[in-house]
């Protein structure tokens, strides 16, 4: 019998499964398609944070998350025995025109009151950045230590063989048994959003590109022109990602995936004639609310959501299991933001 029966084997619901077994839980994770075979197998695996001024509830749980990854991703890689790509990378940011120095330049104040003593927000110039970094308009740039990432696969399947090792099951089929937890991608929402009869969010797409490139190993990620350019350090860089709301197939990549390679080679030079590795697409659960979604079930006994990830699920996920493991297995949803709830993402009535 499972203590815990969580649907869904992405990122959120892998992580909770691995943060409720290290409490003593007994976890079956159920997904017909296995293991990342949603938005959770994407290339990229940017682990970037909020910008540090206009403080909030939402930035301060990410930011509490991304530091609880320093020791979550290394422990499931030790659990596991393999690798998941985490990195404590950094992020080089060009700065595109002068008007935004002076911004980039007053958040350095916000980080250093909201980051305190692990990490820092600064604005550079050349001479004080590495050898794999874009040119900048300005000859400026931010550059902040907070800024991580991962390779998204494999680290779903490390938590998935660390899963397994602790005692517990990552099955393609099962019953529902204990506490379960819907982390279900954007299908899940759309079922959400058809049993509560209100649009709690949807599906987005995204593609995104790999290309072969001879990278540092510790090059930062880089953020230009909207883009997530990550050297993963296995010869291999990703790239992206578009945002579609509109879509017909969610799974096929077309000319605007041709569009992100172009726009990647004219932000950054050294990527020009790179031999194309793979193209990727997938559709990311977007909250109503741009929020995740972490709450009850309505009219469901002992059931949870946990959805929504969108473009920081990955670095939400260590932060997300924590709380919900502790609402769970101990009855408290002390560390749920308001701004989670489910109520944050059902329309508004109007009195």
């Amino acid at each position: 019998m499972a203590d815990v029966t969580i649907r869904g084997a992405g990122i959120l619901g892998l992580a909770t499964a691995w943060t409720c077994l290290a409490k003593g839980a007994r976890v079956r994770v159920i997904d017909p398609n296995g293991v990342a075979s949603g938005a959770s197998g994407g290339p990229v695996g940017a682990l970037a944070p909020h910008t540090p001024d206009q403080w909030n509830a939402k930035k301060a749980f990410q930011f509490e998350s991304l530091i609880l990854s320093r020791s979550f991703w290394p422990e499931v890689e030790a659990a596991s025995g393999l690798n998941t790509g985490y990195r404590r990378s950094g992020r080089i940011q060009p700065i595109a025109v002068e008007r935004q120095i002076s911004l980039a330049e007053a958040r350095e104040e916000g980080a250093h009151t909201h980051w305190g003593a692990h990490a820092t927000w600064s604005v550079v110039g050349r001479a004080d950045l590495p050898g794999w970094c874009p040119p900048s308009p300005t000859s400026r740039y931010i550059h902040d230590t907070l800024s991580a990432q991962i390779q998204p696969t494999l680290a779903c399947q490390a938590l998935a063989e660390a899963v397994v090792r602790q005692g517990g099951e990552v099955v393609r089929e099962g019953p529902n048994e204990g506490a379960v937890i819907h982390a279900t991608g954007w299908q899940g929402l759309i079922e959400l959003s058809d049993a509560l009869g209100a649009q709690v969010g949807s599906g987005q797409k995204g593609q995104a590109i790999r290309v072969m490139c001879d990278a540092p190993t510790d090059a930062a990620q880089l953020f230009v022109d909207g883009l997530h350019i990550i050297s993963h350090g296995d010869g291999s860089v990703a790239i992206g990602s578009t945002s579609e709301r509109d879509f017909e197939n969610p799974t096929s990549t077309d000319a605007q995936a041709d569009a992100l390679l172009e726009r990647a080679q004219a932000a950054m030079p050294a990527l020009c004639g790179a031999p194309i590795l793979s193209r990727w697409a997938g559709v990311r659960p977007r909250a109503a609310s741009r929020a995740p979604v972490l709450d009850r079930w309505p009219g469901r006994a002992n059931t949870f959501i946990l959805n929504g990830g969108f473009k920081i699920g990955f670095g939400m996920a260590p932060g997300l299991a924590r709380v919900l493991t502790d609402w769970v297995l101990e009855g408290s949803d002390v560390g749920v933001p308001e701004e989670f709830r489910l109520a944050a993402s059902l329309p508004k009535v109007s009195t």
